[in-house]
């Protein structure tokens, strides 16, 4: 898939990708060769370790769509030591990033890996290989100059799938052409489409409400929904996974409909049904019912059947002319505060990755082997490395890979 130009900017919100990490630098064979040395013994260098591929959680993106036209990701290799005892180089690791709300799947078996959710949240995805031993390590009592040097292992392979939910305060949700869009333009600087017909807007939109007082609210624009999108009607509900990270749900309801379009009560139960359908958690979530295009002639009386049938609180704005559109934006930040009250403080729920393969220790590595250039082992995909970024950070065990040996030619 090719890139897209500046104008034919695409919303993704799947991808997969293969990374992989770098592999680790050779050791090598070595003396010490020095004036009235005669028997400097042996001092090859360890190779660099591979660099390692994470990938990070960035705020500032809203979108898979950099990721779509590059499928493979590499870290660098390390670097062969050298003599006189001195390592390799180590690879550069290779950071991804990718918008806050990615969710990280094994494309192989689909389990999930990690819910990067967080800003600046960082994930080790593959492991780089360890740099090999250099015959430094192999000297013994009645082997003290070794020819044998190790090989760098292979760094870790692995294929991904990666999932975006949107993060939003609130999620805008109605039948097409009830005035999302043109409310999103309203209370924010976003500019999405708007046209009289349905299905205007065809992939979610995001935008900031800023408030006096410096408070702020990101909202979120979902394309319409209509009778039976659980079904795949229209665009389907397959973009409702954006408002599962919403605290509260905003139902617009146009006030006139044209002909032949659901009254304004029988709206916001086809709204109600297709959340009930797709998450039955998901029509549990905090509810704003707005009734929209308050201009028209008949949406008074509208409005006073509407909350007649619905025995509650319907807020009227017009997004045309802005009528009622400041005390909604107080009312979703009351609303949105109150839902913030109520939330668990405590940390997310961690990923269960069962327990990880007990260690191994690697061989002693004396004879001339055949070097496996294999991927590692993927029984770690797995693992956990809580020493660097904490938990549920996938690892790659040190000695997964059957390193090999080679002799000084």
């Amino acid at each position: 898939m090719a890139r897209a130009s500046g104008t034919e900017r695409l919303f993704v919100d799947e991808v997969n990708i293969e990374v992989r990490g770098g592999k680790g630098g050779d050791g090598v064979v070595s003396f010490r060769r020095e004036k009235f040395v005669p028997k400097g013994g042996p001092d090859g260098g360890d190779g660099g370790r591979g660099g390692s591929v994470y990938l990070e959680a960035r705020a500032g993106l809203s979108t898979l769509l950099d990721l779509a036209g590059r499928h493979h990701y590499r870290a660098q290799d390390g670097q062969p030591g050298s003599g006189a005892n001195r390592h390799g180089k180590d690879g550069k690791d290779l950071i991804v990033p990718v918008p806050a709300g990615t969710l990280v799947y094994n494309a192989e078996t689909g389990r999930l890996l990690k819910d990067l959710v967080q800003d600046g949240q960082r994930v080790r995805v593959a492991a780089g290989g360890r740099g090999g031993y250099g015959n430094q390590h192999f000297a013994t009592s009645t082997n003290q100059a070794p020819r044998t040097a190790e090989r760098g292992r292979p760094g870790q392979e692995r294929k991904l799938r990666l999932e975006l939910k949107l993060i939003a305060d609130i999620g805008l949700v109605g039948l097409p052409n009830a005035g999302k869009s043109t409310l999103l333009a309203r209370l924010t600087n976003a500019r999405p489409k708007i046209a009289a017909y349905p299905f205007t807007t065809l992939d979610p939109q995001l935008g900031i409400l800023e408030l006096p007082g410096y408070r702020r609210l990101v909202l979120a624009d979902i394309p319409g929904l209509i009778e039976g999108a659980h079904e795949g009607v229209g665009l389907g509900d397959a973009f409702l996974r954006h408002i599962e990270r919403t605290r509260v749900i905003v139902h617009l309801v146009d006030l006139c409909p044209p002909e032949g379009m659901p009254r304004p009560f029988e709206a916001y139960h086809i709204l109600r049904r297709e959340l009930e359908k797709y998450s039955p958690a998901l029509a549990q979530r905090e509810e704003i019912i707005v009734g929209n295009k308050l201009d028209l002639t008949e949406a008074a009386e509208s409005l006073a059947q509407l909350r007649a049938q619905l025995s509650g609180d319907v807020l009227a704005i017009s997004g045309v002319t802005g009528q009622g559109v400041r005390e909604l934006a107080e009312a979703m930040w009351e609303r949105v505060q109150r839902v913030r009250e109520t939330e668990d403080a405590a940390q997310p729920t961690q990923i269960d990755f069962g327990e990880p393969a007990a260690e191994e220790p690697a061989e002693a590595v004396d004879e001339p082997a055949e070097v496996d250039n294999g991927s590692a082992d993927d029984s770690a995909v797995e693992d956990i490395d809580d020493r660097s970024w904490g938990g549920n950070v996938m690892n790659n065990r040190d000695d997964s890979p059957q390193s090999g040996s080679f002799d000084e030619d």
